[in-house]
């Protein structure tokens, strides 16, 4: 089964290649086409000023607009498309390079790591060569935070099971999963702290922008000059009147140029990874879900008192963050606000949008980053079809038992399966030869016992474990603050404990 879900992402593969072939085309005529617009447009409307007929001045300099806008918009439309496949496509090589050479685009956990930990450095959960490198699909840092603590902190047991039910489901979708992880591939790598910006940013006092004349002239500002524009068209003797408001709905925006950049020049540079949020919730606010905690990350999308959803709500923010960012292209710029004072009439909505959604908004970021993690179990769960569900004992006494139990970071071909049960006794002695394999049993069965705990299945036959407090120490090292030398820490003693947490899981 395993080689079966390989050959789909190589089919997958094939596919989108193509297609991202078939994008670059049409992007490249529709540069040509734009190019010729400007050329041929630029001469007609030199050639019609020589006739010293203002209507076809007027008729000619407004078709150019609209057609090169809408060249402009396809240009984006169609880069979107092309950078959405380029993504799916990245997402579908990566599963390859995973199996094939075990490299993983995705975030290892590194900065996860902390020597104090009671079996992370032990067990490799987290870091280079790690389970996390393994099984992480996560690209924003709050979806890395919520797997790595899924891996490093204790959990009870019915958030055990929710989890499982929830990557089960996820699993049984791969182009939804798949859909969501390309959605959200923009943010890998990305420096940026989404949340923590916007949250910031919301907090100055720079949105404190605009009046009530403001307002009220930006919503008549088109109408108005076009009204001064077509009087000119019929009364010559007025013709200054559109040049005079023209160049007050040129220079106003300039004057204010200070207070209009802090929303341009600080909040486009997230503008993009918005619409990715956007795109990623509504996919999880549109599919039917089954399993309870997917219902309930679905409902939490949800803004109470109104119609809109959160995705609704970013594209929103992201609509207006690209069209202020219409401001960097000096022409397309001086243009729209002639026309519309388009720089006060985007600022003044993000005033608004800010003041409708801002406490929505930012707890939906906490909402995507455990859907997030639950794809990541769910893609891990796909790519395992033979592996199995962990039973996690409700009862403390009851014992573990371990049929054909792997290693997750050895390869199956090398790998030496392993049953074990602790039935009938509390504590186990591990002994044999050196290189005989003792560790690497130990740390099977502590790393399978992370994997059950976040809720992801395990290379093994069956795997029934209660809740146990997990803690290792085998890997030491000297410490010259403690005194402790090599021989020393070499001679102490090499453990793994699964010690019953002491409370009963609920």
């Amino acid at each position: 089964m395993k080689n079966e879900i390989q050959e789909l992402y190589l089919s997958n593969k094939a596919k989108i290649e193509q297609e991202v072939k078939q994008l670059e085309l049409a992007i490249n005529k529709n540069s040509f086409y734009r190019l010729a617009v400007i050329l041929f447009g630029g001469a007609a409307l030199f050639y019609s000023f020589q006739l010293e007929n203002l209507l076809l001045v007027l008729i000619l300099f407004f078709a150019l607009i609209f057609l090169f806008a809408f060249l402009v918009n396809r240009q984006s439309k169609l880069e979107k498309r092309s950078d959405y496949q380029k993504a799916l496509l990245a997402v579908n090589v990566n599963e390859i390079a995973l199996e094939n050479k075990g490299i993983n685009i995705y975030d290892n956990g590194a900065h996860l790591e902390d020597n104090k930990h009671p079996y992370s450095a032990d067990l490799d959960i987290v870091g280079a060569h790690s389970l996390f490198e393994l099984l992480n699909r996560s690209t924003t840092k709050s979806s890395i935070a919520v797997l790595g603590s899924w891996l490093l902190q204790d959990a009870k047991r019915i958030e055990i099971l929710m989890r499982q039910e929830a990557a089960s489901e996820m699993a049984k979708d791969m182009n939804w999963c798949q859909d969501f992880q390309a959605k959200l591939l923009s943010n890998l790598n990305q420096k940026l702290d989404v949340k923590s910006f916007l949250a910031t940013y919301f907090q100055s006092d720079d949105f404190a922008f605009g009046n009530f004349f403001m307002r009220l002239y930006v919503k008549i500002a088109p109408f108005f000059f076009l009204s001064t524009v077509i009087l000119a068209v019929f009364i010559p003797a007025i013709a200054f009147l559109p040049v005079i408001v023209g160049l007050v709905h040129i220079l106003w925006p300039m004057i204010n140029g200070g207070k209009i950049s802090f929303f341009s020049s600080r909040i486009d540079k997230v503008g993009n990874l918005l619409d990715s949020y956007a795109a990623s919730m509504e996919l999880v606010e549109n599919r039917t879900w089954t399993a309870p905690r997917n219902k309930e990350l679905q409902e939490r999308l949800k803004i109470v008192g109104s119609s809109d959803s959160v995705s609704q709500a970013f594209k929103k923010l992201g609509k207006l963050i690209n069209n202020l960012d219409a401001r960097n292209n000096m022409m397309v710029g001086t243009i729209l606000n002639l026309i519309f004072l388009w720089d006060f009439k985007q600022v003044l909505a993000i005033v608004d949008w800010k003041a409708k959604y801002q406490a929505d908004i930012l707890e939906s970021f906490d909402t995507l980053a455990e859907v997030e993690a639950l794809v990541s179990l769910g893609t891990w769960k796909r790519n395992h079809p033979d592996w199995a569900t962990p039973v996690i004992l409700e009862a403390l006494d009851t014992p573990l038992q371990a049929v054909d139990l792997l290693h997750p970071l050895i390869p199956t071909a090398k790998a030496i399966a392993n049953t074990y049960t602790n039935e009938d006794h509390e504590i186990a002695l591990v002994t044999g030869s050196n290189m005989a394999g003792k560790s690497t049993f130990l740390r099977t069965l502590g790393i399978n016992a992370v994997l059950a705990y976040a809720g992801a299945v395990v290379p093994a036959s069956s795997f029934e474990i209660p809740i146990f407090h997990l803690i290792s120490y085998m890997r030491i090292k000297d410490n010259l603050n403690e005194s402790t030398s090599t021989f020393k820490a070499e001679t102490g003693p090499h453990e793994v404990y699964l010690r019953n947490s002491g409370t009963a899981p609920r």
